[in-house]
């Protein structure tokens, strides 16, 4: 088999319900076309209910001749414990967190069947039958805070790669300060609208996203925030934020989730927000399709959350948006700001604290829309050259 016609593993966290990730290997497939594509993480899980893939352990892959992938996402500093809690349902998640019988590091092994400290950073050490191991705009803003035997074990594992790029400006700092040259390339998500533009469109018609539409006439806001948002007097400033929002810009309120794995979004949260709301129109959008996750975002007016794949999403579809943040995020990198710095015009709304909702969604709705075109125009073509790149390494 010449290496040209080797299958190509795409390698990533779209093992459990997380939006950007369930999205990644959908476009690299499709700008891959042509090779032999197989799907996998760090156990199988089948995700095509909720518009993911049916996705293999990729230890079941280890006996090939393949070349590895890795798609996407803030995988450099996953550690086993995060990504083992994240593999559990959220029940079974909140019993292991709570109990002291376990050993993390040893739990975490057992259940992944590794004893790798990053798991979702393949080795070539590790899978000597891995033709070619490449990383496309990989994240790890905090790669500094890492204990020093994860960190020596990313690094290790990056020196050894055939070709790595980078998401943001931050990590290729981080690992150009420890002698690794990686290219800069932004997230693949950024060709969503591009890539399934139709499919996105269809979804748009579903009943999902449909009842949306007509029960916002006048257009909404796509909200979303991470379940570490959920106390009592958050979520009161919130509520209060978002009511002036909504009157301020006569607008819907449609709260949705972003991911429905351990640490991410809870339903929960958003029901208690909007039990506190006073606006006219808010709305809890409970599909997890990832395409109906896209076309609610793509048919609003504009996208405030903590995911940066919903603000990715909105970049696609030139649509105004802001980040919400935590105020320690302000003080040190964190993805969303990292992103953003590196792609998006100086003058774009960042991200605002939760005592700034309003203000930061006005600031984001004003934002002239030629410019918003600009830019989702401006990353398609830099993300299809960063790709081809990668491709030209794959048919070395």
């Amino acid at each position: 088999m010449s290496a040209q016609s080797l299958p190509v593993v795409l390698f990533g966290a779209f093992d459990r319900h997380n939006f950007g990730d369930m999205l990644f290997p959908h476009i690299a497939a499709r700008m891959l076309m042509g090779r032999d594509v197989r799907v996998a993480g760090l156990v199988a899980r089948d995700l095509r209910a909720q518009g993911g893939h049916r996705v293999q352990a990729l230890r079941q892959l280890h006996d090939r001749a393949v070349d590895v992938l890795h798609v996407g996402g803030e995988i450099l500093t996953c550690d086993a414990w995060d990504a083992a809690v994240m593999l559990q349902s959220n029940h079974d998640a909140q019993r292991i967190i709570a109990s002291q019988q376990y050993d993390r590091s040893e739990w975490a092994q057992h259940r992944l069947g590794t004893r790798e400290l990053a798991p979702y950073v393949v080795s070539k050490d590790a899978w000597p039958r891995a033709t070619r191991v490449l990383f496309n705009a990989v994240g790890g803003v905090t790669l500094d805070d890492c204990d020093d035997g994860m960190r020596n074990e990313i690094l290790a594992k990056l020196f050894r790669a055939d070709d790595i790029s980078v998401r943001d400006l931050h990590t290729q700092a981080l690992l150009a300060k420890s002698g690794i040259e990686a290219r800069l390339t932004p997230d693949c998500a950024v060709m969503v609208a591009e890539l399934f533009g139709d499919t996105i469109r269809a979804h748009a018609s579903k009943q999902a996203v449909a009842r949306i539409r007509e029960a916002a006439p006048r257009g909404y806001l796509a909200v979303q925030f991470s379940a570490d948002f959920g106390d009592d007097p958050t979520l009161d400033q919130i509520a209060a934020q978002l009511d002036q929002a909504a009157h301020a810009q006569d607008l819907a309120i449609v709260f949705f989730r972003a991911g429905a794995a351990p640490w991410h979004d809870d339903l929960a949260c958003f029901e208690r927000t909007a039990a506190r709301m006073r606006a006219p129109s808010v709305h809890l959008f409970d599909s997890l399709n990832i395409w109906d996750i896209c076309a609610l975002l793509a048919y609003s007016r504009g996208y405030l959350g903590s995911s940066l794949h919903g603000r990715i999403v909105a970049i696609a579809h030139a649509l105004p948006h802001i980040s919400l943040l935590h105020d320690g995020d302000f003080a040190r990198p964190c993805k969303q700001t990292a992103f953003a710095q590196t792609w998006e015009d100086v003058d774009q709304p960042v991200a605002v604290r939760v005592n700034g909702i309003a203000e930061g969604i006005d600031h984001a709705l004003s934002v002239d829309p030629a410019r918003l075109k600009q830019t989702a125009e401006r990353l398609v073509a830099l993300c299809r050259d960063g790709f081809q790149t990668t491709v030209s390494a794959l048919a070395d």
